[in-house]
């Protein structure tokens, strides 16, 4: 099933949400067909999805998961 959970909010104060399926399958953005583990959207995002294929099961490490949410709110590295 999709979720759609709050993320955070950004320092210009955009909220952002996630979505994401807890059957570990990939999301499509039904308005462009675009592949995605999770996506990270706005809050009136005109955006959906539906559920994929499975994701295959691989680990990624902490600091690179911490990369891509510093990359994803625009915050540089120190």
């Amino acid at each position: 099933m999709i979720h759609r959970d709050y993320f955070r909010t950004r320092e210009d104060g955009v909220r952002l949400f996630r979505t994401y399926s807890d059957a570990n399958k990939y999301l499509i953005q039904t308005d462009t067909g675009g592949i995605y583990e999770d996506a990270i959207d706005v809050e009136d995002t005109p955006h959906t999805y539906e559920e994929g294929d499975d994701i295959p099961t691989e680990n990624i490490s902490t600091e690179e998961y911490a990369q891509v949410g510093r990359i994803l709110m625009g915050v540089q590295d120190e």
